[in-house]
């Protein structure tokens, strides 16, 4: 089993940064793709980054392409996401996911584990 502890929500003005992150606890954590997704309100929830256990691939929304940064250190069992050039549509509440796999995609049912979330707002 995991759990998931996400941190560093918050309020940002737009064009700015925020890093969130996401402690994990139990054995599987290093064998686990890892993914974050978020849910603003009345929305559905839908898939934002996502990282292999290794690492070593990484998949990203297109609304987040080049502007967000997954990354994971599995000495630690953080997740990190790298939130830059933040607008006021990427508000929502931010989830940690652990997938049931080594890489999980885009796909909430492909996850198994879910932390509590974080609030991320960004004013205009």
């Amino acid at each position: 089993q995991v759990q998931l502890v996400e941190s560093g929500g918050g309020l940002v003005q737009a064009g700015g940064s925020l890093r969130l992150s996401c402690a994990a606890s139990g054995r599987t954590f290093s064998s686990s793709g890892m993914g974050w997704f978020r849910q603003a309100p009345g929305k559905e929830r839908e898939f934002v980054a996502a990282i292999s256990w290794s690492g070593g691939s990484t998949h990203y929304a297109d609304s987040v392409k080049g502007r967000f940064t997954i990354s994971r250190d599995n000495v630690k069992k953080t997740v990190t996401l790298q939130m830059n050039s933040l607008k006021p549509e990427d508000t929502a509440v931010y989830y940690c996911a652990a997938a049931a796999s080594s890489f999980g995609m885009g796909l909430s049912r492909e996850y198994r584990y879910w932390g509590q979330g974080t609030q991320v707002t960004v004013s205009s």
